[in-house]
């Protein structure tokens, strides 16, 4: 086995073990009562996306096709990815099924992002629906906008060659539009449509029930972060090492800028916006981690924690419960992530940044593809999770989500005397 098959398939696992991190993560920030159907949210995530990766998201993402095809890829090129066999067995198979393990693994972490916003009150069954649309419809289109191939294996993703007839591609390293804002902009929708809940939608009643739980998810993020942005193919040994570099400045440094924040207006620094610093960090150093030095990841970790901070309070003078803060800290911290890279990415790994080559056009890729992605994602959500709610019911009975929807849909997580 290859040095550089083994480490991808570690970066796959990392990455998939993220998404037990995150159900831990927001478990730990819910009720007591619907920490069970917080955390199967992400695991039912796990089961829809593989499934339907290994129909027909393989080749919706990387099949090459061109013209009519571009955009939404062909999922009916080689679905069940039999094709990949050829050679497996006899030495002479690619590293096929490895970076496939990687990307479903990117998929089924961005759709468990969502679920987050719909914490407390969204049933299983039509999360699941959701979960599927979602992923059919959003993540393996714009997934394919970033790393889609052409016939010879080279990147042919629109927003990553020519991004609006700009003549230039957007540079998001892994995932920082496409899975971040894409998740944040998703969230948004369903916290529209499904509506604030009954019971806790205001800063005193949204406190998490279990710290330690959240302290947990957050360090099991960070852990498999550093798969999720060194397992990208395409960077040599020195930019996979300021990658990993990166990936600790930046989550170090918004830790310490969501706290000051947080100490300023509150009068003390807690676990949890500890835990939520080190996450915003992360969010926004994964587009721009193998295009910045050192120092401006350190600064776009303050900034991005310090900016978190307060646009995770936005939702309540707005009236959207997004109660596990998808927006406010994905959305944000991506948003602000991509844009960095058009402001202070390294000439040498960009081509040129506004302050380092004076190069406009790379800011604008960078904004266009976001708003894109933003806009395409919360329009496609929105019309599902619409119809979801108008058909069978997105969200839980009134009664069963003030007792608490554990009981009623998974069985309680605890077994109290």
């Amino acid at each position: 086995m290859s040095v550089d098959l083994s480490w991808q398939l570690i970066c796959a696992a990392l990455v998939l073990f993220m998404t037990p991190g995150l159900a831990f993560f927001y478990g730990g920030l819910v009720k007591q009562k619907s920490v069970v159907s917080m955390m199967m949210l992400s695991f039912g995530s796990i089961a829809v996306v593989a499934l339907l990766y290994v129909l027909i998201g393989g080749t919706g993402i990387t099949d090459g096709t061109t013209g009519g095809w571009k955009l939404f890829g062909n999922p009916f090129a080689d679905p069940g990815m039999s094709d990949l066999m050829t050679g497996v067995g006899g030495g002479e198979a690619e590293n096929a099924f490895g970076a496939h393990a990687f990307l479903v693994a990117f998929c089924i972490i961005t759709v468990a992002l969502v679920s987050g916003a719909v914490a407390d009150r969204a049933r299983f069954w039509p999360w699941m629906l959701f979960a599927a649309l979602f992923t059919i419809f959003v993540v393996f289109p714009s997934f394919r906008w970033i790393w889609g191939l052409d016939s010879n294996g080279d990147a042919n993703g629109w927003l990553a060659t020519d991004v609006w007839g700009l003549g230039v591609g957007a540079l998001d390293w892994a995932g920082g539009t496409v899975i971040h804002q894409s998740a944040g902009a998703a969230a948004l929708a369903l916290a529209l449509v499904l509506g604030q809940r009954k019971v806790g939608f205001s800063k005193e009643e949204s406190q998490p029930h279990n710290v330690p739980l959240v302290l947990i998810g957050a360090a099991i993020l960070w852990f498999g972060w550093y798969g999720f942005n060194t397992g990208v193919y395409g960077a040599d040994e020195g930019q996979t090492s300021l990658i990993f570099f990166n990936t600790l400045i930046a989550p170090a440094a918004a830790l310490l800028g969501w706290i000051v924040v947080e100490s300023i207006r509150e009068g003390k620094a807690t676990a949890v916006g500890a835990a939520s610093g080190i996450v915003t960090g992360l969010v926004a150093i994964t587009p721009a981690c193998a295009f910045l030095t050192p120092v401006w990841a350190l600064v776009l970790g303050l900034v991005a924690g310090a900016v978190c901070a307060l646009a995770v309070d936005l939702k309540f003078k707005l009236g959207f419960d997004d109660t596990l803060d998808v927006v406010g800290i994905h959305l944000v911290a991506g948003f602000i992530g991509c844009l960095w890279v058009g402001i202070f990415g390294a000439e040498a790994l960009t081509g040129g940044s506004l302050v380092f080559g004076g190069e406009i056009k790379l800011f604008l890729a960078q904004l266009l593809s976001s708003l894109t992605v933003i806009a395409f994602s919360f329009i496609v959500s929105f019309v599902f999770a619409t119809i979801i709610q108008k058909t069978i019911g997105f969200r839980a009975k009134e009664e069963d989500e003030v007792a608490g929807i554990d009981l009623v849909l998974h069985g309680s997580g605890y077994a109290l005397n």
